[in-house]
C-alpha cells in the first residue's frame, strides 16, 4: 500500500525586500529594491503511511508550519513535490480538501461572536454532511472533550482550552483520514492539554486517521509518538523511532531518590553530577551505561528509601541533536 504523504525534494524560499530607512531609501526601494531570500523548507523528504501519528519537531522558525502549510494546500513551494491521498495539495482540488484538516493553535478558524454549534452548522453545509452523521459526529466529539453543555455558549466568552476543544470538534466533524496539528496545545493548562492529548490518541486509535503534530510541549510527544521527525533551519536531521531518538542522544539517565534520613551532597557527588538536591531527596545524572551498577553501589553506602532509574525528558534530547547538527 503506498504511503498516505509522500514528501520528495520539497523546498520553500520566501523572498522580501530590504529598505533602507527616509525618503531616500524608500525611493530606492521603489526602483531597485534589495530582494532577500529566506529558505524556509530545504529538499526535505519524508513519507507517512495510513493511520501513523507522527511528531514533526523543531524550534521556531525551523520549517514545521510552512511544511503544513505546503502539505494541506495553503502555501506553494518553490521546488519539489508532494502527494497527501494521491492528491497534490497546493491544486487544492475540492476531493481533496474534503479529506484533510489543518488545526492552528495560535489561528481561530471559528466565528468569535457565535456559539461552537452555529460555526459547526456551517462546517456541515461546506462539507455537504447528512444530517444523521453530523449529529451523530458532534454528540460523539463534544462528549469525549467534555465540552456538551457549551456549545451554545460564543466562543468568545470560552476559556482557551475550551475554544481549543471547539477547534477540533470543527476540524474533525467530516470525518478527515488526514489531520495537520499544528501546537494543538499551545497556552493550554495541564488538564486541558491531558484531555486533548487522551482525546487525540483514542481518535487516532479507533478512526485509523493519519495525523501530522508540531508541539513544542514533549508531553504531547511522548503519550501521542512513536515515530518524530526532528527539522532544524529547514532540513531534516532526523526521522526514526522517539525511543531510539532518546536511546542515541540521551548518554545519561536520571536516578531520583529519596533516603532515609538527610545525607551530605558531597556524599552524592562522588556518584555522578547532581542536578536536584533536597537533603533526604535528589535526582542524580549518570552515564547511561552505568546506571544500573550506579545505583547498586549507592543502594550499598547510602542510606536509601527508594530510587528509580529514568530516562531524561524529549526535550533535552533533541536539544542535544540540534547541538550535534549545528556543529
Amino acid at each position: 500500500m503506498p504511503p498516505i504523504i509522500s514528501v520528495n525534494n520539497l523546498s520553500k524560499i520566501y523572498t522580501s525586500y530590504k529598505k533602507q530607512a527616509g525618503i531616500r531609501g524608500s525611493l530606492r526601494h521603489l526602483f531597485r529594491g534589495e530582494k532577500i531570500a529566506t529558505q524556509a523548507v530545504q529538499n526535505i523528504n519524508f513519507s507517512i503511511d495510513e493511520g501513523e501519528l507522527v511528531g514533526f519537531l523543531g524550534p521556531n522558525g525551523a520549517g514545521k508550519t510552512t511544511t503544513l502549510k505546503m502539505l494541506s494546500g495553503i502555501i506553494h513551494p518553490t521546488n519539489g513535490e508532494a502527494k497527501v491521498l494521491g492528491f497534490t495539495p497546493w491544486e487544492r482540488k475540492t476531493s481533496y480538501l474534503k479529506q484533510i484538516s489543518l488545526v492552528m493553535g495560535q489561528k481561530a478558524q471559528l466565528w468569535w461572536d457565535l456559539p461552537g454549534r452555529e460555526s459547526f452548522l456551517l462546517t456541515r453545509a461546506i462539507y455537504e454532511i447528512p444530517d444523521n452523521e453530523f449529529n451523530a459526529r458532534l454528540k460523539k466529539l463534544s462528549t469525549l472533550l467534555k465540552i456538551t453543555k457549551l456549545l451554545d455558549v460564543p466562543v468568545r466568552q470560552l476559556s482557551l482550552g475550551e475554544r481549543m476543544k471547539m477547534e477540533l470538534i470543527n476540524a474533525l466533524l467530516h470525518n478527515p483520514r488526514v489531520l495537520f496539528l499544528d501546537e494543538p496545545t499551545i497556552g493550554l493548562d495541564v488538564v486541558a492539554q491531558k484531555i486533548i492529548r487522551d482525546f487525540l490518541k483514542e481518535f487516532n486509535h479507533v478512526l485509523k486517521t493519519t495525523i501530522l503534530l508540531t508541539s513544542h510541549y514533549m508531553e504531547d510527544v511522548e503519550a501521542l509518538c512513536r515515530r518524530v521527525i526532528v527539522i532544524n533551519q529547514g532540513v531534516i536531521i532526523y526521522d526514526g523511532l522517539l525511543e531510539t531518538l532518546v536511546k542515541k542522544y540521551a548518554r545519561y539517565k536520571i536516578l531520583k531518590l529519596t533516603f532515609l534520613k538527610e545525607i551530605k551532597k558531597a556524599d552524592l557527588k562522588l556518584f555522578g553530577k547532581v542536578v536536584h538536591f533536597g537533603g533526604i531527596s535528589a535526582e542524580l545524572q549518570v552515564s547511561r551505561g552505568k546506571s544500573t551498577d550506579i545505583a547498586a553501589e549507592i543502594l550499598k553506602k547510602l542510606p536509601v528509601d527508594d530510587i528509580l532509574i529514568d530516562e531524561v525528558g524529549v526535550n533535552e534530547v533533541v536539544r542535544s541533536l540540534f547541538s550535534v547538527s549545528n556543529s
